[in-house]
């Protein structure tokens, strides 16, 4: 017997995401392991109101319930082209679904959609590799590690030379702070982005995700003497917590004030009974790749799939392009008050 008509019989229905059906959507994600905070549905009207992309949010229905979803949305950029992604400026995407057949009508579903709004390709930034046999990128890596209840041990379970790194924070009485504003924590990654060549959001982006996750949505600041050092956002989800928008200037670099940010979220969080510690993605071979694995951290690579439409490869987004180093060696030399002007519209189009 076929596919289609074990679907048929089984009552499957592929349809896409409406107003008012969010909560049925969160639910199932909060339930299925694949879930990541990255799949909830805020992101939906994040990426439609504050960065102007179209998204297609499909789930699959077997018998009424939902057994799988998928979040795309599609991105237009002269510099690097368009692409329906799941998901854009985020690290995790792809298909969450406890149901194998839901699964593949979701991606079916998604394919013709890409065929029919002319991409150049599809992208699923899944966690873990599929059996599809679509080409892959194998450019990033993730971080995460289980977290003892006790501060002190997972302090000690860090690797020597970088818990020196964190002490030095401490011995330079840095302070860490709540933060329920987003003003403190753009300066710093403003900074921080136009340091590393990037362009970074304005100030709204950060507001809108903080106005849509409420609570799961957190603001820690580092500061000595009042003195803004550095600043991170970080995402929780079920037993997880995942800082993700961080950073800090020139004033972080004398006083290690990044490594002991990092220690912050870590040590309030494992108090708060949270059990793992995601860090994230990271390019392999960068300095990013490198400070996380200083923590003890083992990368473990990211299955990123591609679904070629109207481009013959994946593309080739690494910094190190020629076609990309003069742009951002560039934009490191802008001052922040320009960077903080221009950065805003370019940043939106680079998913």
């Amino acid at each position: 017997m076929n596919s289609s008509k074990v679907a048929a019989e089984r009552a499957y229905r592929v349809a896409e995401l409406q107003s008012g059906d969010e909560a049925r959507w969160d639910a199932f994600v909060k339930r299925c392991d694949d879930g990541t905070f990255f799949h909830l549905s805020g992101w939906k009207r994040i990426i439609e109101r504050n960065l102007n992309h179209p998204t297609i949010y499909l789930y699959c229905e077997l018998d009424g319930e939902i057994a799988a979803v998928l979040p795309l949305a599609q991105v237009k950029s002269w510099l690097f082209g368009n692409a329906l992604i799941s998901l854009p400026f985020l690290v995790y995407g792809g298909v969450v679904a406890d149901d194998p057949e839901a699964e593949k009508l979701l991606i079916d579903a998604a394919c013709k959609h890409a065929e029919r709004l002319g991409v150049d390709h599809l992208e699923l930034r899944n966690k873990l590799p599929s059996e599809r046999g679509w080409p892959t990128k194998d450019k990033y890596a993730t971080f995460s590690k289980q977290l003892d209840p006790d501060p002190e041990k997972n302090l000690l379970a860090i690797p020597r030379k970088q818990r020196a790194m964190i002490r030095k924070g401490i011995k330079a009485e840095l302070v860490a702070e709540n933060d329920d504003s987003v003003d403190r924590l753009h300066e710093a990654l403003l900074e921080c982005k136009r340091n590393l060549g990037t362009p970074f959001f304005g100030k709204s982006f950060l507001a809108a995700i903080l106005e849509e996750f409420g609570d799961d949505a957190e603001i820690t600041t580092i500061t000595r003497g009042g003195e803004l050092i550095a600043s991170v956002m970080s995402f929780r989800f079920r037993n997880e917590i995942l800082p993700y928008y961080g950073g800090g200037g020139e004033a972080a670099r004398a006083v290690k004030g990044n490594d002991f940010m990092y220690w912050a979220v870590m040590e309030n969080a494992c108090k708060a009974g949270v059990e793992i510690f995601d860090y994230g993605r990271s390019m392999v071979g960068t300095g990013a790749y490198r400070f996380k694995k200083h923590w003890g951290f083992e990368p473990v690579p990211l299955a990123y799939e591609y679904y070629l439409v109207n481009s013959e490869e994946p593309p080739n987004l690494n910094p190190s392009n020629p076609k990309y180093r003069l742009l951002i060696d560039g934009w490191k030399r802008l001052p922040l008050a320009v960077a903080g002007r221009l950065g805003p519209p370019l940043a939106r189009r680079l998913g």
